[in-house]
């Protein structure tokens, strides 16, 4: 049976109970939970107490013991956060600090405006401690107080319980600061440069490298000077094998062919290695240097990336590794290129020996996707049937790619081109900032009042929300609002 990955912020009650009702169970002769037992034990004995059903529960989850388990659930309590939980501060300094930086969770346009609004009405507020020293980047006044007493540059504090490196790497302040050169400061008097905090206590880390690179899945900017601080935490001992950095810029968010980051992260060596400081407190919860090349390339695959699928491949990326992620479902990356028709990758990946074998529904899905109208009618009505009642959200896919022409000829067969599944493909184009899609949804029929099942907003408020100024545009030329 397979390695099971812990819940989200596990409890330990949670899993006490686990176990005894595993314990309950292998009582009653469940064959289910007599099956567990016998993967799990290294000894299975004849009747089985707490402690083995409890070393059962813990081997699932990839621990050698019951102990070892615990340990990690005191680690992530430990460093668990939640900065999007904390709620307006009195003290004005800490309010300022808890508005300059993301929080991946309550990161509303506007947000950081509102901390450099406090900073241009009191620019002492950028010197009031060592938290708001690094936030700002004022280098000069961080190497006076550090001179003084190094410790600070460990020192935990502000609103989220950070260290100052975290303030700095997750700030987004319009107001210029020298960040590259306080970092400097920071680290020369012993800051880490592999400081994170566990989101909510999610088992992958949100490090100074994954907030000096920015996005994820509510498009957070990038640092103001993020490449060059992601430079220097490298230089200093981040570990280039940085998870949540990867998703962020891959599979979370708006996705882009940019491979800066992926070069930047590659020379230091990402895909080789134990995995770091993170990897070695949080064990079998944070995925090998080898798997986050293998969901690098799925990614790439999955997404449309010729250039990031070419630079991982030229570093060893196995070209049929399987990438753990749920949005994978399991497929090798040339099976996801060519179901996604993203034609270049699939080359790629053909030509560094992938193979793949499509059923037909797949391969009618492929064609589609690859807008290949000759491809698509030498199926017949019938595969086109199958499609719309197995997947009506198709439509919605190849939007949310960048595939008009895909979009097109989907309408063309039937699909539902205001089809709402949580949102419609005009939403997808919309927080896309893709005009091209948008254009095309609109000419087909798309309705831009429709308002999604979540946040009840239309695709101009999913595009004014978003900052997607070029498709606001259109959209509002389309309901007469220009």
């Amino acid at each position: 049976m397979p390695i099971h990955r812990l819940p989200d912020n596990p409890s330990l009650e949670r899993l006490r109970k686990q176990a005894k009702t595993l314990l309950k169970q292998v009582d009653a002769g469940a064959p289910e939970a007599r099956g567990l037992v016998a993967e799990f034990h290294p000894r299975p004995p004849a009747t089985l107490k707490l402690s083995d059903a409890q070393l059962v529960t813990a081997r699932m989850y990839g621990f050698a013991s019951w102990p070892r388990l615990t340990e990690h659930l005191a680690t992530v309590e430990r460093y668990s956060r939640s900065p999007h939980e904390v709620p307006p501060r009195a003290d004005l300094p800490e309010e300022f600090l808890r508005l300059a930086c993301l929080t991946y969770g309550s990161d509303y346009p506007g947000r950081t405006d509102e901390a450099d609004l406090l900073l241009a009405r009191q620019p002492d507020l950028s010197t009031a401690n060592v938290f708001t020293m690094a936030a700002t980047g004022s280098a000069g006044a961080l190497a006076v107080v550090l001179a003084d007493d190094p410790g600070l540059a460990r020192s935990q504090g502000g609103p989220f319980g950070w260290e100052p490196l975290l303030y700095l790497a997750y700030a987004r302040l319009k107001a210029p600061g020298h960040y590259v050169a306080a970092a400097r400061v920071l680290l020369e008097h012993g800051a880490d440069p592999n400081a994170g905090f566990l989101w909510d206590g999610l088992t992958s880390p949100f490090t100074a490298l994954t907030g000096a690179l920015g996005g994820g899945e509510g498009d957070q900017p990038p640092h103001p000077e993020g490449m060059a601080l992601a430079r220097l935490l490298l230089e200093a001992g981040a570990d280039p094998n940085d998870g949540q950095a990867l998703y962020n810029l891959g599979l979370g968010g708006t996705f882009s062919d940019d491979v800066d980051h992926l070069r930047l992260l590659l020379e230091f060596g990402l895909g080789r290695g134990a995995g770091g400081p993170w990897r070695a407190r949080l064990g079998p919860t944070i995925q090998s240097p080898r798997q986050l090349l293998r969901e690098e390339l799925a990614t790439a695959a999955l997404r449309g990336g010729p250039a990031r699928a070419r630079l991982l491949l030229a570093h060893g990326a196995e070209v049929d590794g399987l990438g753990e992620h749920l949005a994978y479902g399991g497929r090798t990356p040339y099976a996801l290129a060519l179901l996604n028709g993203h034609t270049e990758v699939a080359e790629l990946l053909a030509e560094a020996g992938a193979t793949a074998t499509l059923d037909e529904d797949d391969a009618f899905t492929a064609a589609c996707m690859r807008a290949d109208a000759g491809a698509v009618a030498a199926f017949g009505p019938e595969a086109a049937a199958r499609a719309l009642a197995r997947a009506p959200g198709l439509i919605h896919s190849a939007a949310g790619q960048r595939k008009p022409a895909a979009v097109r000829l989907l309408a063309g067969l039937g699909f539902d081109v205001n089809h709402l599944h949580r949102s419609t493909p005009l939403h997808a184009a919309a927080w896309n900032d893709d005009v091209e899609t948008a254009r095309t949804l609109i000419e087909l029929g798309a309705d831009p009042t429709i308002k999604d099942a979540e946040h009840d907003a239309t695709p101009l408020g999913w595009a004014d929300y978003g900052g997607k100024h070029q498709v606001a545009a259109y959209l509002r030329s389309v309901a007469g609002q220009e």
